[in-house]
């Protein structure tokens, strides 16, 4: 093989092993750090200083900005977030992900496969789902830098070609260029965190004197601009089909970033003498790596300062750009809080799922409160509308659930969440179970209007009367399942017994009615039957009331902030 297929192959190769410990690390972190996440999360307030301090720490905790600049669009997109909470997250994520360039500039070649051999050891042997995480994270770091060693050995034979060291020098001298060429670089591999890897790395090479970096700090910043800039495509892609809220939020990470290279891009020496003072001395080739993960640091951090102070500025900006249209009505079959794109986020993606099942059970409440109508005014045309919603919320729960599937095929999950998903999913089919036995009592009325059954004035009041409870207690279940402390769970569960005495009395009342000739004996079968669906329908509100006195899945049915 010659040389140059040798370099491009090895260059390749290093990215796709630096790339895959690079994500490898970040799912296995996520799985490590379980719960704390939403104790992350749980920092978001109207303080934009907190909000970055929130996006900063997702950030280091997932190792990648781009998770967290995703989750931060579908939380906004979710309507867990409020646009400018979302856009202190995004300024923070772009200070958090300056920690992958600072781990990068360590010099731990010589360790690099003691480090993946520790990685397996530990994961192998572990028996805990966390220490096994904690042992891939350590395997997946070792990784990360096997694949920057062979990048390095790569890019030697470079340092020696005329050619390339001509034209690295246009580069390190046209500013400009040198940010067409760190956009392009991240617009491609998709990842501001290799792409600054391969810029350390190959400025870690020496020129042909042999001590000075073929580079150079002054030509690496313009490149490293260009990063920040190309690092944004992946929050725009995550916004497509997103709320006005979520693509404003991209916006918004697109100016940050582009308006910091505006504003360096005319001081690149006096910054790079900046970064030289401030950072480790030494020759060249051996501190530049250090002095780019400075470089990169420093330029987040001055940018955050700056925008944080005119948040509300940046707000008025993108709301300028992206302005309100108008209204458009949405299909209430269809989810709106589900994101697709953070299901490799579970902790988040949880919260999602959680809310579309309270939007459903909104949904639930209108189709009960149709349904205690109909059986008071007996008004069969309104029965249409009511099925109509009944097909929408069983719609609605084939979408939840496929999204759950998803969850747990994408193998993110920790034993925890996936006990917790599980739980949802209890919820999930209650709800559901509510909605579509509240349709059929309405249909047990229109079977009765058509086939003309004569039940008796008491018989229907005591109908009502369960109906009325039944709504009581699902609307009491979902509050105590939000957090409503105001609700007592206990006297709920002994509303159940209420409707079963109610569903007795009933019961003996019709035979009484039919031995005394005041009923049909054959309206005994329709009758029970909507006493059935009636104690159905009381299960599932116990069922609900159940969950909802287990901290655990209550904790998901709370918003983030």
């Amino acid at each position: 093989m010659n040389e140059k297929l040798q370099i491009i192959f090895g260059l390749l190769g290093g990215l796709a092993v630096f790339i895959y410990g690079m994500n490898m690390m970040s799912e296995c972190l996520q799985k490590a750090a379980g719960e704390k996440m939403k104790s992350i999360l749980a920092l978001l307030t109207k303080n934009p200083v907190l909000g970055v301090i929130a996006g900063a720490l997702t950030t280091a905790v997932l190792q990648s900005s781009s998770a967290t600049t995703v989750m931060a669009i579908g939380f906004v997109s979710a309507g867990l977030m409020t646009l400018p909470q979302a856009i202190s997250i995004i300024f923070g994520a772009n200070i958090g992900t300056t920690m992958t360039a600072q781990i990068i500039a360590f010099k731990i070649s010589d360790y690099i496969y003691i480090i993946i051999f520790i990685g397996f050891l530990i994961s192998f042997i572990a028996k805990s789902e966390k220490a096994k995480s904690i042992g891939q994270t350590i395997f997946a770091f070792g990784l990360l830098f096997l694949g920057i060693e062979t990048m390095g050995d790569v890019m030697k034979p470079l340092a020696s070609s005329p050619v390339f060291t001509n034209l690295i020098g246009k580069v390190a001298h046209i500013p400009v260029l040198g940010v067409f060429v760190g956009t392009l670089m991240t617009l491609v591999v998709q990842s501001s965190s290799a792409t600054i890897a391969v810029l350390q790395n190959f400025a870690s090479q020496p020129g042909p004197d042999g001590v000075t970096s073929i580079l150079g700090l002054a030509g690496a910043i313009p490149i490293l601009l260009g990063d920040n800039i190309g690092t944004t495509i992946t929050a725009l892609l995550a916004s497509i089909g997103q709320t006005k809220d979520a693509k404003r939020t991209a916006v918004a990470h697109c100016i940050f970033n582009i308006s910091g290279c505006l504003l360096f891009i005319w001081f690149v020496k006096p910054f790079a003498a900046l970064i030289q003072y401030i950072s480790p001395k030494g020759p060249e080739i051996q501190v530049i790596s250090r002095q780019i993960a400075n470089a990169h640091t420093i330029f987040n951090i001055t940018m955050t300062l700056i925008w944080v102070c005119l948040i509300n500025f940046m707000v008025k900006i993108v709301m300028t750009l992206i302005p309100d249209g108008k209204a458009v009505d949405m299909d209430p079959a269809k989810p709106v809080f589900l994101d697709d794109k953070i299901i490799s986020q579970p902790a988040a993606a949880l919260q999602l799922v959680a809310k579309e099942i309270l939007r459903m059970s909104e949904m639930v409440k209108v189709a009960v409160g149709e349904t205690i109508t109909i059986v008071k005014t007996e008004e069969i045309s309104r029965l249409e509308d009511l099925e109509e919603k009944g097909q929408q919320i069983k719609t609605l729960t084939e979408s939840i659930t496929e999204y759950l599937a998803a969850l747990f095929s994408a193998g993110t999950m920790t034993e925890q969440q996936a006990s917790q998903t599980a739980s949802l999913m209890y919820v999930l089919s209650d709800v559901e179970r509510m909605g579509t036995l509240s349709v059929e009592v309405a249909r047990c009325v229109r079977e009765k209007a058509e086939n003309k059954y004569k039940y008796t004035p008491e018989a229907m009041d005591e109908l009502q009367k369960s109906l009325r409870t039944l709504a009581k207690m699902f609307e009491d279940s979902i509050k105590a399942l939000q957090g409503d402390e105001s609700v007592q769970i206990e006297k709920l569960i002994k509303r159940k017994d209420k409707i079963m005495d109610l569903d007795l009395k009933m019961r003996k009342a019709h035979v009484q009615r039919v031995n005394k000739g005041k009923c049909k004996a054959d309206l005994t079968a329709p009758f029970t039957n909507i006493l059935h669906l009636i104690d159905r329908m009381g299960n599932s509100c116990v069922n609900l009331a159940d969950v909802a006195t287990n901290e655990i899945s209550l904790n998901y049915f709370m918003t983030i902030n």
